[in-house]
């Protein structure tokens, strides 16, 4: 073996180790980066996670609120009255915003929640505006699609 090729083998041997050392190298900034990007990715997953049920929660409280005084409206509501009187102006405006919380439900929550809603809607809807039957009670006519809604709202939301 001749002091050249001595010299060539040592400087192939070389650039290999800086060839792997660079490779080597790459790889591992490589999994890194992407390791470091499917974390990002869950930790906006779980943000957005944490954004969406706050923004259901927010409805459930609207719909929850407006609910109870569309009840409340029942409760209150005069034998005789028109379109002109107190109680139908003040009662129409929480009607309305409970329709409009009523369909808000049906984009964000899966279906037997709006279902439970719509149910419990249409019951108050029926209630204040044609009222109950002698001897019927507004609070247990509500009663059962009341809790039917707040139990499938606690399911959906875990």
């Amino acid at each position: 073996m001749t002091p050249m090729s001595g010299q060539v083998w040592v400087s192939l041997i070389s650039l290999g180790g800086v060839v792997l050392g660079g490779l080597l190298s790459y790889l591992v900034q490589h999994r890194t980066q992407q390791s470091a990007e499917r974390a990002e990715q869950h930790r906006q997953q779980i943000a957005l996670s944490e954004t969406r049920r706050a923004e259901r929660l927010a409805l459930l409280e609207r719909f929850i609120e407006v609910g109870a005084e569309a009840e409340r409206a029942a409760f209150s509501r005069p034998d005789e009255f028109d379109d002109t009187h107190p109680w139908h102006l003040t009662t129409q405006d929480v009607m309305n915003r409970l329709w409009v919380a009523e369909r808000l439900i049906r984009i964000q929550f899966p279906l037997p929640v709006h279902d439970a809603a719509r149910a419990y809607f249409l019951d108050l809807n029926r209630t204040v505006w044609e009222g109950l039957p002698d001897g019927e009670s507004v609070r247990d006519y509500l009663e059962n699609n009341r809790l039917a809604f707040l139990d499938a709202a606690r399911t959906a939301m875990g």
